[in-house]
């Protein structure tokens, strides 16, 4: 089964879902949201999954949009705490209407996923609800966290690692582990599922900083050095904050983290180059794929024919070698 095949069937779901009526005030903007396109990933990884353990995958796929429409709340409602103008190309809700909009149709956003992800059979509904309630919650937590580190001092790895795997990666997770219980995988199976989601996630935000600060600007579709510019404790900022200790960065480091006033590009170009001479990029790439392998390897003990996984191996490989 092609990836192209799945898509088709997820923007087609997309396309005719009707999330509400009037006022149409609370209702347009989700569509709105939705109409923005996206890598779809989540609803994807859903359907794969379900494919691997099962021939009618297509019952998977209304769940599965449960999943992208909750990824999109929670996009609503981080452009308004991160004042962000733009989403998608496109202006992002509270800035095309007022964030007042933007945060009521984000609640009946989160109200129309649970209405979509209530689309499996009576006897799987207890345990795929209980599952999404924890990893919405988690979500939640990953955002407050990353929150909490934005005013804070020190961030270590592992605490950089668990915030995303909340905030990110977890979700991805779930979006496995759902297409799993729908095909009736077997517990071992669905746990194996989550497993590589998670793994996966944490590789595909590793590979968001590095890009972040490595990337072609043309392919990466967003400012290269934005979290440079935010001080934003990425992987990245971490591991050369450690390095740094003791050598001479450490002070031109610290003076580019604490100026107010600065030339944008001038403090991207000087952060960049600390991270070249401590080996940050190479720092990053080897964790980055410790979690890609853990994914991999998970992928490898599924109990199913390897044609049946061939198409998630190929999109996890596409994540590991995409350049945006």
């Amino acid at each position: 089964m092609s990836l192209a095949v799945f898509l088709e069937a997820i923007e087609q779901e997309i396309t005719r879902t009707e999330y509400g009526e009037s006022p149409v005030e609370l209702y347009e903007p989700i569509s709105y949201l939705m109409s923005l396109g996206g890598k779809r990933m989540r609803p994807l990884l859903t359907l794969m999954a379900a494919n691997i353990f099962s021939d009618n995958w297509q019952r998977a796929v209304k769940p599965s949009l449960g999943v992208e429409v909750f990824h999109n709340f929670t996009l609503m409602h981080d452009d308004i705490m991160d004042k962000s103008p733009i989403r998608r190309g496109k202006p992002t809700v509270h800035k095309k209407w007022n964030e007042n909009i933007a945060i009521l149709s984000g609640d009946v956003m989160l109200v129309c996923a649970y209405e979509l992800m209530t689309a499996v059979e009576d006897d799987i509904f207890k345990q795929v609800i209980k599952r999404f309630n924890r990893t919405a919650a988690e979500v939640c937590e990953g955002q407050q966290l990353d929150m909490n580190f934005a005013s804070g001092n020190v961030v270590t790895e592992a605490e950089y690692i668990n915030m995303i795997r909340l905030k990110t990666s977890v979700l991805l997770g779930f979006s496995l582990e759902l297409g799993g219980i729908i095909a009736r995988a077997g517990q071992e199976n669905i746990n194996l599922l989550y497993e590589i989601g998670t793994n996966v996630g944490i590789g595909f935000q590793l590979k968001d900083d590095i890009l972040d600060v490595y990337g072609d600007p043309e392919k990466f579709g967003k400012q290269v050095g934005g979290d440079i510019i935010e001080n934003k404790k990425t992987l990245l900022l971490i591991e050369a904050i450690e390095q740094a200790k003791g050598q001479p960065e450490e002070k031109e480091l610290a003076y580019w983290l604490s100026v107010k006033d600065f030339d944008k590009n001038e403090k991207v170009k000087a952060i960049t180059a600390i991270y070249n001479k401590l080996g940050i990029k190479e720092i990053a790439e080897t964790r980055m794929n410790e979690f890609f392998n853990r994914g991999l390897a998970g992928l490898q003990k599924l109990d199913a024919p390897d044609t049946r996984k061939q198409p998630l191996l190929e999109l996890v490989e596409l994540l590991i070698d995409r350049e945006k």
